[in-house]
């Protein structure tokens, strides 16, 4: 069984349809706690490290054979914990950010222009220094700036996802001299069908969810897991389907 952290319950029927559609047969447990994300927002990430350990134990517990952490803003915390844990914690943001640095530069330059786009200021400095992170790791040269889209997570918080995701879209359609374009949080993915940018749009549920699976395939074989490149609290169980978040991005899947 794979066990997914969320800090948001709308991602709850965007992975079971990434699920049904790209690794039927799967088991899914959601595990949603928003009071990770409220914590992280207040005091950082590190302050809810002992929440967040006191949670993947849990689903450790109850058969979990791998955990996904689907908030950008506290998976580099969770990650940390799988060798405590004994089994695979990943972020879902890893396999993005390693796509991101393997976009070819443009114009004959040497270097990948990154262009991070974020919906709470909280989580532009985890996913910076994660791209930052998959560059140092693959010798790539890349360079990283990062916006935050003023009030759509006020939407987002209001219910009213449409107006979030384009103001997303938006916002993507205003970047400029950009190689390749991240969304920094899953709850921003499906805003990539809604752009009319040329350049590469990345989000992060679609890879995120194929590195856990292939996780937790290889511990069901017995194969040592390796970490791949492009690799609290309320509980909730669901099984339900719905349309999943996409990537445009023709290169990057």
């Amino acid at each position: 069984m794979l066990a997914l952290l969320h800090t948001s319950s709308v991602h709850v029927p965007v992975f079971d349809a990434l699920r049904d559609r790209d690794h039927p047969g799967l088991p899914l447990r959601h595990v949603v706690s928003e009071e990770l994300l409220a914590g992280a927002r207040a005091g950082g990430p590190e302050s809810v490290a002992g929440d967040i350990d006191r949670v993947l134990a849990s689903a450790v517990a109850e058969g979990a054979a791998a955990v996904l952490c689907t908030c950008s803003t506290i998976g580099g915390v969770a990650e940390a914990r799988a060798e405590a844990l004994g089994v695979p914690v990943l972020r879902v943001d890893r396999p993005m950010a390693a796509a991101a640095v393997a976009a070819a530069p443009g114009g004959g330059r040497t270097t990948t222009r990154v262009v991070v786009i974020a919906a709470l200021a909280g989580t532009v400095g985890p996913t910076v220094a994660l791209v930052e992170e998959e560059a140092a790791r693959s010798g790539r040269p890349v360079t990283v700036t990062a916006t935050v889209v003023e009030g759509a997570w006020d939407r987002f918080e209001s219910g009213d996802h449409a107006g979030y995701l384009s103001a997303i879209a938006a916002a993507v359609d205003a970047v400029d001299g950009a190689d390749v374009i991240v969304l920094a949080q899953a709850s921003m993915a499906a805003a990539a069908q809604r752009t009319t940018t040329a350049t590469p749009v990345l989000s992060s549920p679609a890879p995120g969810l194929r590195a856990a699976a292939a996780a937790v395939s290889r511990r069901q074989s017995g194969q040592p897991v390796v970490r791949s490149a492009v690799a609290g609290s309320a509980v909730a169980t669901s099984t339900t389907a719905s349309a999943g978040g996409g990537v445009k991005a023709s290169a990057f899947p």
